[in-house]
């Protein structure tokens, strides 16, 4: 009687150690919202979810030119947010420095660290966020005006405690390779 219940359970995935795909080892999570754009609106979903930040952000930023979103992770930071930001060695901040471009302003700003991924791996392609454990955007939409604007693109807003330790935990992987470029202004 027990034998035929336990191959079941074990075919099902719920036995600890069972082969599973990818997708199902992640967690389901309610409170997602699909945005597309361009829309009008579409532009102001990153500088609004910042701007909710109380404690800690996460960003992993392929791109990262728009001004609205620099200008609200600035404030963020001036709030008393623990801003860290993952880069592409694309973003070059040390050379952006030296033009006085608003993402090197951003980067000197006290309560933002970031660290720049080594130009000897594959891209950093991210364009995602956590927001104080709770909140996560992902999508295809890059952090500049284009991405935010004019191009199409979708957007993911979970809202979920869950999802957001699942990218946490990825995102401190990242974080901590020893091949990473710590940007100091």
């Amino acid at each position: 009687m027990w034998k035929p219940l336990l191959l079941a359970v074990a075919l099902m995935g719920l036995v600890p150690g069972a082969a599973r795909s990818p997708i199902d080892r992640e967690p389901l999570v309610l409170g997602a919202r699909l945005l597309y754009g361009p829309r009008p609106g579409f532009d102001s979903v990153d500088a609004d979810l910042i701007s909710r930040a109380a404690r800690s952000l996460d960003m992993a930023a392929y791109v990262l030119s728009d001004h609205a979103v620099i200008d609200a992770l600035g404030l963020a930071a001036r709030r008393g947010v623990k801003v860290r930001i993952y880069l592409d060695p694309e973003q070059n901040p040390p050379r952006e420095a030296h033009r006085g471009g608003r993402l090197a302003e951003l980067l000197a700003t006290a309560g933002v660290e970031a660290r720049v991924k080594s130009a000897a791996g594959d891209l950093m392609h991210m364009k995602s966020y956590q927001v104080d454990g709770r909140w996560v955007r992902s999508g295809s939409a890059n952090f500049s005006f284009s991405g935010e604007s004019r191009q199409d693109n979708d957007l993911v807003v979970l809202d979920s405690v869950e999802a957001a330790s699942v990218y946490a935990a990825k995102f401190e992987e990242m974080w901590r390779r020893r091949d990473n470029a710590r940007y100091a202004p």
